[in-house]
């Protein structure tokens, strides 16, 4: 589950905010006050970091600077009522990655989101993994549950290794199919949906209501193991 940190001191905006990353399946922390986001950043390790740039005492401009001077890698998106250039530019200057200024559409940063945590380096397909009663050996392609050996394809292990890989993570069928059938430009098919519906018959406990594959309508796929 990736964990977004939100920043701001508005707090009926950041409880709305908490609101609809939870239910995108984000772990979520917040902080109020700049002081409190850069003591909870280094401890918490957030994967992303939604940062209000007016607020009193540090602004986001000085958490920005100060969590970079600390070796804070996260993508941070700075939100602010102001939009200026210079304000565009400062903040990407000093280590930002990207701007939004408010009031914004709850999607476009969602979006915005899911496009920066898709643009960090991607975690290695681990060797073996385990999830419910499930065993995956990816080095060898061979999947057991409770000991007793599991038929997967070739294609299987590919698209499990892939959803492994980005736990947590959205992947839309057109990023699916780039990534595991190697389309650059991917056409109209259902070809993802069949593989996910092979796959939950074989690895979740109840496929029609499954735990580990999850269905994020309008979107895509995430696994939840």
């Amino acid at each position: 589950m990736e964990k977004i940190l939100i920043v701001d001191d508005q707090e009926e905006l950041l409880r709305g905010l908490a609101v609809n990353f939870r239910r995108e399946g984000y772990e979520v922390l917040t902080a109020t006050s700049g002081e409190a986001a850069v003591g909870l950043a280094p401890r918490e390790a957030p994967d992303l970091i939604l940062l209000d740039v007016m607020m009193p005492g540090m602004s986001g401009f000085d958490v920005c600077r100060e969590l970079r001077r600390r070796g804070i890698e996260a993508p941070i998106i700075m939100l602010t009522a102001r939009g200026e250039e210079i304000d565009r530019v400062l903040g990407l200057e000093i280590g930002a990655d990207d701007y939004l200024t408010k009031p914004f559409s709850v999607r476009e940063l969602l979006a915005r989101v899911r496009i920066h945590l898709r643009r960090r380096p991607t975690t290695p397909t681990p060797t073996s993994y385990r999830f419910g009663e499930i065993e995956i050996d990816f080095e060898r392609l061979r999947a057991a549950r409770q000991g007793r050996a599991l038929e997967l394809s070739a294609k299987e292990f590919d698209l499990l290794g892939l959803l492994v890989r980005r736990r947590g993570e959205v992947l839309s069928r057109d990023e699916i199919l780039k990534q595991v059938w190697g389309y650059t430009d991917p056409p109209l098919t259902r070809t993802v949906d069949t593989h996910i519906l092979r796959l939950r018959q074989k690895i979740e406990p109840d496929p029609a209501n499954p735990s580990f594959i999850q269905t994020v309508y309008g979107e895509g796929y995430r696994f939840a193991g």
